[in-house]
């Protein structure tokens, strides 16, 4: 889209970000999170 920023890809099968997107998706299940969006972003480090 014009006007926007290309995002770098991000390696979502590293150890790292498996045990991220693990803690988040333990929150969104167990109810504690309010903005899946966010959180998933915070955890991979991506911006928007």
């Amino acid at each position: 889209m014009f006007g926007m920023k290309p995002q770098e890809p991000t390696d979502l099968t590293s150890p790292e970000a498996v045990k991220s997107g693990q803690e988040v998706y333990d929150r969104i299940t167990s109810g504690e999170c309010t903005d899946a969006v966010a959180e998933l972003n915070e955890a991979y480090g991506r911006t928007s």
